[in-house]
């Protein structure tokens, strides 16, 4: 599931022949076709295998003993597309596929929520305990990580364009103006 998820985000969706997989795979295009049937299926599978390794490192900081703040920063450095990665091309192009393919919507889906839920419910803690100012966390968290993916997408179609580090800093400001903190804290 690694290489194909790796071949899949160098190539995409729509370039990616099963043959591509099998032979970054080491192994033959039937035996892939053995486990997966088609090749929809095993992008699927591809996809749900990505989407786990993000749902586990979502639980870790969720079960985090750290305080708001402190989750929020990894979160935050979690989900920062300023550094382009394998994982964020496969992100971008599954959202595009997920428009066309009911399984690869509701995985993706699936994943958007956990992290809407878990942002929220550290905001919230946050509120609670005293460390963030806010008055609606639903929003909150919707216009952050609107922002984290809509920079996502930029950064990666036009890497160019913005550096790494306005990205943290556009990022970290939309955060802390967000939850009454100062920018330069995050």
């Amino acid at each position: 599931m690694r290489t194909a998820c790796e071949v899949i985000a160098e190539q995409g969706f729509g370039h990616t022949r099963t043959v591509d997989i099998a032979k970054a795979a080491g192994v033959s295009q039937g035996l892939l076709f053995y486990h997966f049937e088609t090749k929809e299926r095993l992008f699927a599978q591809a996809f749900t295998y990505a989407a786990r390794l993000h749902l586990n490192a979502l639980g870790d900081i969720e079960r985090s003993p750290d305080t708001p703040f402190d989750r929020l920063r990894t979160l935050l450095r979690l989900c920062s597309p300023a550094v382009p990665t394998e994982g964020w091309r496969l992100w971008i192009d599954a959202w595009s596929e997920a428009m066309r393919s009911t399984e690869l919507e509701q995985i993706s889906r699936r994943i958007d929520a956990q992290g809407r839920l878990l942002l929220r419910a550290i905001i919230e803690a946050g509120v609670a305990c005293g460390e963030f100012e806010c008055a609606d966390p639903d929003a909150t968290t919707w216009r952050i990580f609107a922002l984290i993916d809509g920079l996502a997408i930029q950064t990666h179609v036009h890497p160019k364009v913005l550096s790494r580090r306005r990205v943290n800093l556009l990022i970290r400001t939309a955060a802390a103006g967000e939850l009454g903190l100062s920018a330069d804290t995050l």
